[in-house]
């Protein structure tokens, strides 16, 4: 484990804009956590050299640590850093500058894929913390009809989709090759062609990090919502996301959700009738592939806006001056929502540029950096996008990016 100081957030976020952090550092292991906090490394660090533990750590040894702690005792590992029999840090944890910090702890920012991010500005006074916490298995395996699945929360959630295709378990085939984590998934409640995740989720396992206890929080307590969650507001920022629960349907009990037009097409086009999970999540790749930008090519985050809800009475007038408005009902909430990008389109700002931002010339939802954009002009481009759309609509624009 290292610990940076003044590291670059660039190739962390998908938008790939330069924004600095404090401190940054990888975890791979929740007992890291704990680590870090019984070492005091999120509060006030006075560390006039460079620490280092050099010896390899087993949860039934003694740490031995240099005068640069200050520790006047020995510390077990067994008792006061509470680790289990199965961690050994085999790193040596390196400072490899002085890392100074407020009297206060340093705030904590969670970092995933940094797809739906938007960095705003630089973080001097934060420490970021990038959650690589990793596996997948079956827990739950004694139901013919269906399984549950713990995922670490640092996982790449396309990784997990391929998982569960590949040992034929089905429920997330239509959310295939979304980017980020799994960690984040439960936080955006990412959704797709007819899918979001609370349709499969069982529970998730948090790390509070003000307490660093550990907090099981169910579908109810997560407070799902369109692309929305507990996690986005009461509790922002409070929490790590360190395992997902999602239950899995077995074959031949799979329900495949075909409604979609394009994934439809897809199926006809490559004379599919009866489709497995498999042919349902190449149809989704290739329509994502098709229709986003890869941002490895060019910067952006995907979907940058929400599809809007509109009561159903303004949806109809709105019909009656644009008949090619389509829109779908909620069966929840009995609002139509209607699709963004259409809207984007219709107020002229697809494939428009501006300096070294824009709007992507096949998809009117997705802004792009064309590479030495700021995260500033982006922000005031949007900005412009949710005024015109209001003012010939009616209609506001939510953003689906988070704003760090």
């Amino acid at each position: 484990m290292v610990i940076h100081k003044n590291y670059s957030l660039k190739r962390l976020n998908t938008f790939g804009f330069e924004s600095t952090a404090a401190a940054f550092v990888e975890i791979h292991f929740v007992e890291t956590l704990h680590l870090m906090e019984t070492l005091h490394l999120m509060e006030t660090l006075h560390l006039t050299d460079t620490l280092h533990l050099t010896e390899t750590l087993h949860a039934t040894d003694t740490l031995q640590l240099t005068d640069t702690l200050h520790l006047t005792e020995t510390l077990q590992l067994t008792e006061t850093l509470q680790l289990t029999e199965t961690l050994h840090l085999t790193e040596t944890l390196h400072l490899t500058e002085t890392l100074h910090a407020t009297s206060l702890r340093l705030p904590i920012y969670i970092l995933g894929g940094g797809s739906n991010v938007l960095f705003t500005r630089d973080f001097y006074d934060v420490l970021f913390i990038k959650n690589n916490i990793s596996g997948i298995k079956i827990i739950e395996d004694n139901n013919e009809k269906f399984c549950v699945c713990e995922i670490g929360g640092g996982e790449n959630w396309h990784t997990f989709v391929l998982w569960a295709i590949e040992n034929n378990l089905g429920g997330v085939e239509n959310l295939s090759l979304i980017p980020g984590t799994v960690g984040a998934a439960p936080i955006q409640n990412i959704g797709a062609y007819g899918v979001e995740l609370k349709d499969i989720f069982v529970k998730l396992e948090a790390i509070n990090l003000k307490t660093f206890e550990t907090k099981i929080f169910t579908a109810d307590d997560c407070q799902f919502g369109y692309r929305d969650s507990i996690f986005k507001k009461k509790l922002k920022g409070e929490f790590l996301i360190s395992k997902v629960f999602l239950k899995l349907t077995r074959a031949p009990h799979h329900k495949l959700k075909l409604d979609y037009g394009d994934i439809k097409k897809f199926l006809a086009a490559e004379n599919i009738i009866s489709p497995t999970i498999r042919d349902v999540s190449n149809a989704v790749i290739h329509i994502r592939q098709s229709k986003l930008p890869d941002p490895k090519i060019i910067g952006n985050a995907g979907s940058f806006f929400k599809n809007p809800e509109i009561p159903e009475s303004q949806f109809e007038l709105l019909k009656i001056q644009f008949p090619n408005l389509v829109g779908f009902k909620n069966l929840q909430s009995l609002n139509i929502k209607v699709a963004a990008g259409w809207l984007i389109e219709q107020a002229g700002w697809k494939g428009k540029r501006f300096g070294n931002v824009g709007v992507h010339a096949e998809q009117a939802l997705v802004l792009v950096n064309y590479g030495e954009g700021k995260s500033s002009e982006l922000i005031e481009l949007a900005t412009q996008i949710q005024s015109s759309v209001f003012i010939k609509f009616g209609i506001s624009l939510e953003t689906e990016v988070n704003f760090v």
